[in-house]
C-alpha cells in the first residue's frame, strides 16, 4: 500500500526529475526526506511495478526519426500471434489490443538512416501480422504530450498548462551532434538508485559527472529532452482504464479544440492525426483513469466545452508491449536486414 508520502514521490518523478549531482536530497527536501528514504521508498515502487522507469524522455521527430501510430485489422483468432509479430521490431514501443474494428493499436519509429522508411516498415509489418487492414495514422499536429498519473486525485475534468507542445517541438534544435547521441544513449537508460546516480553512469561512460549534467541540462534546455522523469506501470499505479477518446471535429475547429483538449490534467497525449473513409477521427485524446467511469466522466466534460459529440472512447482490452523505443542503436538496422525480403 502506497502512503501520501509516496504518492507524493509519484507525482513529483512523473514531471522532472531534479538534474543535479544529488537529485534524490533535493527530491527530497520539499518533502522532508533524506535521500535515503526516498530511495528506499523508490526501490520499493520498483519491486512492486508501480514503477517502470527513470530516465530521460525525448521526442522522437526532433531525434530525425519517423514515427506513427498504426491502427491494424487482424483476425481475432490470429491477434495474439500478429501481436507477437509486430513486437518484433525493436521500434514499437507501444502495442495494445483495443475494443474496436480496428483491434490492434501500435506506435512505431524508424531511425533517420532506414532502408526501409515507415511506410515500408508498417507494410513489412502488416503483412507479417496478418492484418486484414493497417491505417498509418501519424501526428499532424502535437497539442500536448507528457503522462501525469495524479496519484492523489485520478482523473480528473481539472485544467492545466500543457508542460510540452507543438511550440515547444518546432523550437527544438535538431542539430543532434555525436556527442549529444553519445549522451543520449546514456540518458535513456535506467537511472541508479545511488545517492549520485550520474556519477556511476559518468564513470561506465569514462567522463566526468559534471559534464555529463551539463549535457542533460543542456537537451532539455534545447528541448531535445522533453523532461528526465518516471514511467509507471498504470495498473499497478491505480490507473486501470485508459481511454483513447477519438473525435470527429470540423477542420476549421482542429487548431481550437485540439489545444482546449490539452489543457485538461487526465489527457496525456493530443494530437491530429490524419482520417479516412473508414476512419473520420481527426483528433485523439489519451485519458488515463482509475476506473472507466473516470475516463468517461473526463471525455463528457470536454465533449460539452467543446459541444463535439461525434466521439468515441476506445479502451484497451490487453497490453502486448509497452517500452522506450532506444534510439542511436543498432537493433533496428538488424531487424530490417532480417525482414527487408518480405517486400520483394
Amino acid at each position: 500500500m502506497m502512503d501520501t508520502a509516496d504518492k507524493e514521490i509519484l507525482n513529483l518523478l512523473q514531471r522532472d526529475l531534479p538534474l543535479v549531482r544529488e537529485p534524490f536530497a533535493e527530491l527530497g527536501a520539499g518533502l522532508g526526506l533524506s535521500d535515503h528514504d526516498v530511495i528506499r521508498r523508490i526501490e520499493a515502487l520498483k519491486r512492486t511495478r508501480v514503477i517502470r522507469q527513470i530516465s530521460a524522455i525525448f521526442d522522437t521527430r526532433v531525434l530525425g526519426y519517423d514515427s506513427s501510430l498504426v491502427a491494424s485489422r487482424i483476425p481475432p483468432e490470429h491477434l495474439r500471434e500478429g501481436a507477437k509479430a509486430i513486437n518484433s521490431h525493436p521500434g514499437v514501443s507501444h502495442n495494445y489490443e483495443r475494443d474496436n474494428e480496428f483491434n490492434l493499436w501500435y506506435t512505431v519509429a524508424v531511425p533517420p538512416d532506414s532502408r526501409l522508411g515507415l511506410e515500408g516498415t508498417v507494410e513489412v509489418l502488416h503483412r507479417i501480422s496478418g492484418a486484414e487492414k493497417t491505417r498509418i495514422l501519424p501526428t499532424l499536429k502535437l497539442f500536448k504530450i507528457g503522462v501525469t498519473l495524479d496519484m492523489k486525485e485520478g482523473a480528473t475534468p481539472r485544467k492545466e498548462t500543457p508542460a510540452y507542445g507543438e511550440g515547444d517541438r518546432q523550437a527544438a534544435d535538431r542539430n543532434i551532434t555525436e556527442e549529444d547521441k553519445a549522451a543520449i544513449r546514456i540518458l535513456q537508460e535506467d537511472l541508479p538508485l545511488t545517492p549520485r546516480p550520474f556519477d556511476l553512469w559518468a564513470e561506465q561512460a569514462g567522463m566526468d559527472a559534471a559534464e555529463l549534467i551539463e549535457r542533460a541540462q543542456d537537451l532539455r534546455s534545447r528541448r531535445i529532452m522533453r523532461r528526465f522523469a518516471a514511467v509507471l506501470y498504470h495498473r499497478k499505479a491505480g490507473f486501470r482504464a485508459n481511454a483513447m477518446g477519438v473525435w470527429k471535429v470540423p477542420r476549421e475547429r482542429v487548431d481550437e479544440v485540439g489545444a482546449m483538449f490539452a489543457g485538461y490534467q487526465a489527457v496525456s497525449h493530443c494530437y491530429e492525426r490524419p482520417v479516412y473513409e473508414d476512419w473520420p477521427y481527426s483528433i485523439f485524446s489519451m485519458v488515463h483513469g482509475r476506473s472507466k467511469e473516470e475516463c468517461e466522466a473526463v471525455l463528457k466534460a470536454m465533449s460539452e466545452e467543446s459541444g463535439i459529440t461525434e466521439y468515441d472512447s476506445l479502451y484497451s482490452t490487453r497490453e502486448y508491449k509497452k517500452t522506450r523505443v532506444r534510439y542511436f542503436t543498432p537493433e533496428m538496422e538488424a531487424w530490417e536486414r532480417l525482414y527487408a525480403g518480405v517486400l520483394r
